[in-house]
């Protein structure tokens, strides 16, 4: 069992005021794909680091399976990390980087040899095995680093943001590989990065940070379609989700968010939750992705919109407007580019809206 559980564990470094993570609980399941997102300075790296023993738990317990690892050394954890930069022995060939820590713990030849050979070939580095580091591209090393950790069998795999110092090509291809390797070798992996990208392609499940605080903790698709708050709904998405300030208005039973001059009608299942809300102000999202053609334009869809500029991206346009001061990135097939300063009208996806509580910065409904 690699299952991994914090229960009410706090980390404060000494001399500072308050915990980077306060009192954090969380259950990571057997040969789950974990991702830990955040800004930076979330504490999500803390957190791995607490798991690898390479930073102390201040209070609370960690148990990885169901040993109570706080006062374990890193090297009796059964774990293996990879790091940001590769952190790998210059003066090594790719073989004796491979086997360094099998080559630690004394491990017979033949076996140390057999781990390298079947770590090299699923990796794709058996004709790299006599380089050293610096005859590799980015990805080679990245690969070795990961054959390292993979050699060692650990029950639990760390990676701290191990792609980002490679470039966007890379990262996207390094991303379909890391996915095939934990499902070949099954066992629990926790991934730490900033980038929503990395962690809605490659996740299970997701754990989003803010201030050492989990904000929420579940499934790439419930995190997209019902964002818990306003900070996971500017997050996770890319471009991230537009927000307005919309007056909750009743007129013939209907209920209405109105923006600027612009009313937008509220579906029925949306409505019961807002009833309360008639009179007062929320917030309303709107992803760029949310906005349709304007062939289905109606009186109770459309925003007025000024443009502000036009980005082509190929098969679509990112339209930058200006919808009652605030700016919104309406997403789009691409077209002829709309004139800047032009008045336009802008459809939006009724079902598609969610709606925030600008005090608690709560959900009210999606």
């Amino acid at each position: 069992m690699a299952s991994i559980s914090f229960k009410n564990v706090t980390k404060i470094y000494d001399g500072a005021k308050t915990p980077v993570v306060p009192n954090l609980n969380l259950e990571i399941k057997d040969k789950e794909f974990i991702i830990l997102v955040g800004p930076s300075g979330c504490g999500k790296s803390t957190t791995l680091r607490m798991i690898a023993g390479l930073e102390t738990v201040s209070s609370g317990e960690l148990y990885i399976g169901d040993r109570e690892v706080s006062k374990v050394p890193p090297k009796d954890r059964d774990i293996a990390m990879v790091f940001q930069n590769y952190a790998l022995y210059p003066h090594m060939s790719v073989y004796k980087n491979i086997a360094f820590g099998l080559t630690l713990r004394k491990m017979p030849k033949d076996e140390i040899d057999k781990r390298v050979h079947e770590a090299a070939k699923i990796l794709d580095l058996e004709h790299l095995l006599q380089r050293k580091p610096k005859a590799l591209s980015g990805g080679q090393r990245q690969r070795v680093a990961l054959g390292r950790a993979m050699v060692r069998d650990p029950a639990v795999f760390l990676l701290d943001e191990p792609l980002s110092n490679l470039d966007a090509k890379l990262r996207t291809s390094m991303r379909s590989e890391i996915t095939r390797l934990h499902k070949r070798l099954d066992t629990t992996f926790v991934y730490v990065t900033h980038d929503q990208t990395e962690a809605m392609t490659m996740g299970d499940r997701i754990v989003v940070m803010k201030d050492g605080i989990i904000q929420q903790f579940d499934t790439p698709q419930v995190l997209y379609n019902t964002p818990c708050n306003l900070f996971v709904a500017g997050f996770i998405g890319s471009p991230q989700m537009n927000f307005l300030d919309a007056v909750i208005s009743s007129e013939g039973g209907k209920l209405y968010a109105v923006v600027g001059s612009d009313k937008i009608a509220i579906l029925d299942d949306k409505a019961k939750a807002l009833k309360n809300y008639v009179g007062k102000t929320v917030t309303m999202g709107i992803r760029p992705e949310d906005f349709q053609s304007n062939d289905l334009l109606t009186d109770g869809n459309g925003l007025t919109a000024k443009v502000e500029f036009c980005e082509l991206l190929g098969a679509e346009t990112n339209l930058y407007v200006y919808v009652n001061d605030i700016k919104v990135i309406v997403k789009m097939p691409s077209s002829e580019p709309h004139p800047t300063d032009d008045k336009i009208k802008v459809a939006v996806k009724l079902e598609k809206l969610h709606f925030f509580d600008p005090e608690t910065q709560q959900a009210i409904c999606h």
